[in-house]
C-alpha cells in the first residue's frame, strides 16, 4: 500500500483540487460540476489562511482527500468542506480529525466556549456517514440544488408587474444597496451569517459581472436584489434572490427569476441552477418549482458541537 501524507493547499494546487472535486461530482451527481474559477476563488479568498485552514490528503502522488475550513461568524460557528474518494475513508477520517481540532482552535481564538461546526454532505455521498455519526455529527438541514433548461424561444424577457423597474449594479452606490437588501431579506434564514460589504465583495470574487446583479424597485422603493453568475461551465447560477417581506407575493420574485432565465437564454446558456433550503419559510422552494425548476441533487448540512478547552 502506498504511503499517505497530509499537507496544506497552495494556489498552485487549484487544478489538482478541481480534478478531485470533479471525480467526486461524477460519483455523487453523475457529471463534473466544478470549475477552476470556483476553486481558485475559494483558495485565494482574502480570509482563506491556507496554511492553517486547508488540507490535502495524498496516497502516493495522488490527491484523494481535500478539506477547507472558514469562519464567517467570528464567534462559535465554523464551516468546513471535505471531499474524498470513497476507497480512502481512513485518510478521510484522519483529515476530519485535523479539521475538527482546527475548528475548536478557531472558535477559541474567537473567544467562544464551543465550536458549532457545519459540513455540507451530498445525500448520495462518497463520505462515510457512519464515520460522521461515530464522531458525533448529525444532519440538521436539507438543501436542494435545482436546475431548469433554458432556450430563447421559451424564455423571452418578461413584462414587469405595474410599478416595477429594474437596474443593474454597475454603480458603487447600487452595489451597496444590493448588499443591504440581501442582508435584510436573508436575516431570518437558517444558517445566515452577517457579512460586511467588504466581505460580500470578497465572497463574490474578482470575476463578478455587475451587469448580472439587479435591484428591483416597486413604485420607487428598492425592494429586491438578484445576484447571478456566469462563470460555471455546467450552467448559469443564481447566487441569491432576496425580496423584502412587505412585497412578497406581489410577483417581484417571479419576475426576477424570469428575467434571469431570459437574460441567460439570450447569452446561449441552456441551463440555470440555484440552491435552496427546503424548509425556507418564505416559500422559495414553491416559487422555484412554480417556475419550472426541479431538484437536481440534495445536500444535507451536518453539525457537530465541540467544546473549547478552558485554560
Amino acid at each position: 500500500m502506498d504511503a499517505h501524507n497530509v499537507r496544506a493547499a497552495t494556489l498552485e494546487d487549484v487544478a489538482l483540487v478541481t480534478d478531485l472535486l470533479n471525480a467526486v461530482d461524477i460519483l455523487e451527481v453523475g457529471r463534473a460540476e466544478t470549475d477552476l474559477v470556483s476553486v481558485r476563488a475559494d483558495l485565494s479568498h482574502a480570509d482563506a489562511d491556507l496554511p492553517r485552514n486547508s488540507w490535502l490528503g495524498f496516497v502516493g502522488d495522488r490527491l484523494v482527500v481535500y478539506g477547507l475550513l472558514w469562519d464567517d461568524s467570528a464567534a462559535e460557528r465554523i464551516d468546513m468542506d471535505q471531499y474524498g474518494l470513497p476507497e480512502h475513508q481512513d485518510l478521510a477520517e484522519e483529515v476530519m480529525a485535523l479539521m475538527e481540532a482546527r475548528a475548536v482552535e478557531k472558535a477559541g481564538e474567537n473567544g467562544a466556549e464551543r465550536a458549532v461546526v457545519h459540513l455540507s454532505v451530498n445525500v448520495n455521498p462518497t463520505m462515510d456517514l457512519a464515520m460522521l455519526g461515530r464522531r458525533g455529527w448529525k444532519p440538521v438541514r436539507r438543501y436542494y440544488v435545482m436546475t431548469r433548461q433554458l432556450a430563447p424561444d421559451t424564455d423571452p424577457q418578461p413584462t414587469p408587474p405595474p410599478g416595477l423597474t429594474l437596474r443593474d449594479c454597475q454603480d458603487e452606490a447600487d452595489r451597496r444597496i444590493a448588499h443591504a437588501l440581501l442582508q435584510e431579506t436573508f436575516a431570518d434564514h437558517y444558517d445566515h451569517q452577517d457579512r460586511s460589504y467588504e466581505k460580500w465583495l470578497d465572497d463574490l470574487g474578482e470575476l463578478v459581472d455587475w451587469s448580472m446583479l439587479w435591484i428591483a424597485s416597486l413604485d420607487g422603493e428598492d425592494v429586491a436584489a438578484l445576484v447571478t453568475s456566469n462563470h460555471r461551465k455546467a450552467h448559469a447560477w443564481i447566487n441569491a434572490l432576496g425580496v423584502r417581506r412587505q412585497v412578497r407575493g406581489k410577483g417581484v420574485g417571479g419576475f426576477l427569476l424570469r428575467h434571469a432565465f431570459a437574460t441567460y437564454a439570450a447569452l446561449g446558456r441552456d441551463q440555470i441552477g440555484l440552491g435552496v433550503d427546503t424548509d425556507n419559510e418564505t416559500g422559495a422552494l414553491r416559487l422555484y418549482e412554480a417556475h419550472g425548476m426541479s431538484q437536481y441533487f440534495a445536500v444535507d448540512t451536518w453539525e457537530v458541537t465541540l467544546p473549547v478547552p478552558r485554560g
